[in-house]
């Protein structure tokens, strides 16, 4: 039978107990992932009890309000608070999604926050996101025009416009692609949902003219087809897209141009 190891300090370990008034009708324990590179240390889950009825609804909200008031050592990515930035992606009560859109009523028990998986971790609840973000860059996601000297507005009809409709939403949170198996096993070559839905974007944009290249850049056995429509991006997908269709739609266009 084959034994396989983990990695040193790979094994979470129960953390701290930060424990509340008892007094307290409505409280909420919190686990949270905590990893620090500077320290010698296996990764361990830390558990906080908040009173809901002093903290905003989101999980955010909980996570802030602990790093303000409890624990200012915890560390973690937000920015707009409104689900368009993408930064406070986690992973929560065992889903991708982003904290700051993610009602705290919705989890019946313990809400257990853990980074993004699949993912190198900087700290805490802080993935490194470098690789994904070279991966978006590789599909080149900006328009790319024949007749560079044109200053006047490209125009579209409202039905090219419609096109783009389910591409241009992403906010490149990465929930998706930490999803996907596929992109778990490959992720050094594999582009990942969320860079193919932004390829796709670019491909649907009737006033793009370097469709051609950008599928010959596309047609790789890795690149695009390690996709196995597993569908898992899809009901991880934040803002309601749906990569995997995205995916299906750049195969239509290899298989049909001429």
């Amino acid at each position: 039978m084959a034994e396989f190891q983990l990695p040193k300090n790979s094994r979470v370990e129960e953390g701290k107990l930060h424990t509340a008034d008892e007094s307290n009708k409505n409280l909420r324990r919190f686990e949270i992932y905590r990893w620090d590179p500077d320290m010698d240390n296996n990764p361990r889950l830390d558990s906080y009890d908040l009173d809901l009825d002093e903290c905003g609804p989101m999980v955010l909200d909980a996570i802030i309000k602990i790093k303000n008031e409890i624990d200012p050592t915890l560390t973690f990515r937000r920015s707009c608070r409104e689900g368009i930035c993408g930064s406070c992606a986690m992973n929560i009560d065992g889903a991708n999604t982003l904290a700051c859109t993610m009602p705290i009523k919705d989890i019946r028990s313990t809400v257990k926050i853990y980074p993004l998986p699949h993912l190198p971790i900087i700290k805490d609840l802080v993935p490194d996101l470098t690789h994904f973000f070279s991966q978006y860059a590789s599909v080149t996601p900006w328009l790319q025009a024949e007749d560079t000297d044109n200053d006047q507005e490209r125009l579209q009809s409202v039905s090219e416009r419609q096109r783009l409709d389910g591409l241009y939403e992403c906010i490149l949170c990465a929930c998706c692609s930490t999803s996907c198996p596929s992109y778990w096993w490959n992720g050094d070559r594999y582009l990942g949902p969320a860079a193919l839905l932004q390829a796709n974007r670019w491909l649907s944009d009737s006033r793009d003219s370097a469709t051609d290249r950008r599928l010959d850049e596309l047609d790789d056995s890795f690149g695009l087809y390690r996709c196995r429509t597993i569908m898992n991006c899809t009901s991880a997908c934040p803002k309601g897209l749906n990569p995997a269709r995205a995916i299906s739609e750049i195969k239509k266009m290899l298989a049909t141009r001429k």
